[in-house]
């Protein structure tokens, strides 16, 4: 995998407004996010085997970096070209474009015949303008190999206390919903669906409580 070879598949996406909002929001600066892999993640991949991993929703590319630093080949596939553009930036300087690539795309129809012993989805929410977001989940359980585990964290309730108006109203997704959602068989084992709290550090590095909501399933066949 090479993350120099970033490619685009937007064209005709139905989803272009939330594309152009998610354009707008990372051209206020040069970097939304820390860059910092996310907790659960980290905890959940510990203890797996290394193997090929998919970031739905990868935005500027710190999950995906931190797992080709762990020994992963790891794809990360974002609406926003602008994210996609600094998480392949990220990989070089990280030293791991070797084991990454990141693909500019419409989750709701991006396609892969690959499949993947990872397949995560950190806080794939996008307020105030919407996505077909368990139409997205439940494609994501198409890419799990045989063996393989699908990771969904959500914020379960506000992140900060200051939430912009337009955001007030969105409505958090429980751990029930997101496993109904991805409308699992028979062939899969639900291995946790729960509310996990955790700390977070404020931009000005003042510590306050979330909330996760997560789901993580196992393909078994």
């Amino acid at each position: 995998m090479h993350a120099h070879e970033t490619t685009a598949a937007t064209a005709g996406s139905p989803v272009g407004s939330a594309r152009d909002w998610w354009e707008q929001r990372y051209a206020e600066r040069d970097g939304i996010w820390s860059g910092r892999v996310n907790a659960v993640l980290a905890d959940v991949a510990a203890a797996l085997a290394v193997g090929r991993a998919l970031d739905l929703g990868c935005g500027e590319g710190g999950d995906v970096v931190w797992l080709a630093e762990q020994g992963w080949d790891a794809l990360g596939i974002d609406l926003s070209v602008t994210a996609i553009e600094r998480g392949s930036r990220a990989s070089v300087s990280a030293g791991v474009d070797e084991r990454t690539a990141f693909v500019a795309a419409d989750l709701a129809r991006w396609e892969t015949a690959a499949r993947f012993d990872l397949v995560t989805a950190s806080y794939l929410q996008s307020w105030p303008v919407e996505i077909p977001r368990a139409e997205i989940l439940r494609r994501a359980s198409g890419f799990v190999a045989v063996g393989g585990h699908l990771l969904v964290t959500a914020h379960a309730a506000p992140p900060h206390d200051d939430l912009p108006a337009e955001m007030q109203e969105y409505r958090f997704p429980t751990p029930d919903e997101d496993l109904a959602a991805l409308q699992l068989d028979d062939a899969w084992e639900v291995v946790a669906a729960e509310l996990r709290p955790r700390t977070a550090t404020t931009p000005e590095g003042d510590p306050h409580e979330v909330l996760d909501s997560v789901v993580l399933v196992r393909r078994t066949r």
